[in-house]
């Protein structure tokens, strides 16, 4: 009787310890899906991200579990590539021309000065951005759409009204984005390379005195705190993409694809969609925080225009760039403004 009582109480104990490490080590066959951003823990952006993993989760039974490393801590878009080849990392929030590397097309919208409008910026991006999802598909990557950053404005300490303005001054230049580089070469200004994460460091230290970003970019990023002046010239169109690498999305089940396909697809549509306002409170908020926005001469902006033109045959030349989205691209800006031409002209 004692005997028999121990054998079932052993039994017992052993099936509530396997219980328990059945409970710990998660569902069967669950994927954790590591993704990295710049954006920093507590941002909208963050917040939003944050909450789609909460809700794929939960769909999924836990299956799919997104975790989430903000704040640039697993460093710039290169460094997340890099993480990314060796699985230390399955995804990232990129910028458009930190995924240029991988596919050359997502460098076309950042051309400076290409833009004029968000009219402009919408007619493109309808026509263009089911091409540059499919594309990056094709280069290893599943993506969600793509959410709009807005127009970067100059960031500087001193009012900046023309290029003259620039000369003599170490202006910023993102880390891999050689289309910039060769614009800012081509002005005849001195352009300086960092990444993204050490702008608000170069800002502090005198390394660089002119930065671009977005209204909310230079708040999100702290930026704003080392400048004075916002120049209010669209200087160029960036855009944010989340993705993830094509394998490790493949090693979710058909269902949880779905799942996660349809979440993320949501959230990001939401973000792109919030966007723009996000931009115009965030002006107001800069100006109300004592940065002064400066007005650019309209024959000076021209003439920049023509200036970085002047680069598109070179730009058709370079490997990185997809020459037949670029000529499409061109062509639907041509066609808009054709019909849609500028007060004045």
């Amino acid at each position: 009787m004692g005997e028999g009582r121990a054998a079932t109480l052993t039994r017992q104990l052993w099936s509530f310890v396997t219980l328990v490490l059945l409970l710990a080590a998660g569902p069967v066959g669950a994927v954790d899906l590591k993704i990295a951003s710049v954006a920093p823990d507590g941002s909208r952006w963050m917040q939003q991200m944050r909450a789609g993993a909460e809700e794929i989760q939960a769909r999924t039974g836990g299956r799919v579990v997104i975790k989430f490393y903000p704040g640039g801590v697993m460093g710039n878009d290169a460094q997340v590539l890099r993480k990314i080849r060796i699985n230390q990392l399955q995804g990232g929030a990129f910028t458009a021309g930190g995924l240029g590397e991988r596919y050359g097309a997502l460098n076309l919208y950042g051309i400076p000065l290409l833009f004029r409008s968000l009219e402009e910026i919408d007619v493109v991006r309808a026509e263009l951005d089911p091409q540059l999802a499919a594309g990056l598909d094709h280069a290893g990557f599943v993506t969600f759409g793509f959410i709009e950053g807005g127009f970067a404005n100059l960031l500087s300490n001193e009012p900046i009204h023309s290029v003259e303005d620039m000369r003599r001054k170490k202006v910023w230049v993102p880390d891999g984005d050689f289309i910039s580089f060769m614009a800012m070469e081509t002005l005849g200004l001195s352009p300086v390379v960092l990444p993204v994460t050490d702008v608000l460091t170069g800002l502090q230290t005198g390394l660089i005195e002119i930065a671009f970003a977005s209204p909310v970019a230079a708040l999100v990023l702290q930026w704003h705190t080392k400048v004075k002046y916002m120049t209010d010239l669209p200087i160029s169109y960036s855009m944010g993409i989340l993705a993830i690498e094509k394998s490790a999305f493949g090693a979710l089940t058909a269902d949880d694809q779905t799942i996660v396909r349809e979440v993320l697809t949501r959230y990001v549509g939401d973000l792109d969609r919030e966007a723009r306002n996000d931009n115009r409170r965030a002006t107001d908020v800069l100006a109300e925080s004592g940065v002064q926005s400066v007005a650019v001469n309209g024959g000076d902006v021209d003439t920049w225009r023509s200036t970085i033109a002047g680069i598109h045959p070179k730009l058709r030349e370079r490997p990185e760039i997809d020459v037949p989205m670029f000529e499409r691209l061109l062509g639907l800006l041509a066609d808009y403004r054709q019909s849609h031409p500028e007060p004045g002209r």
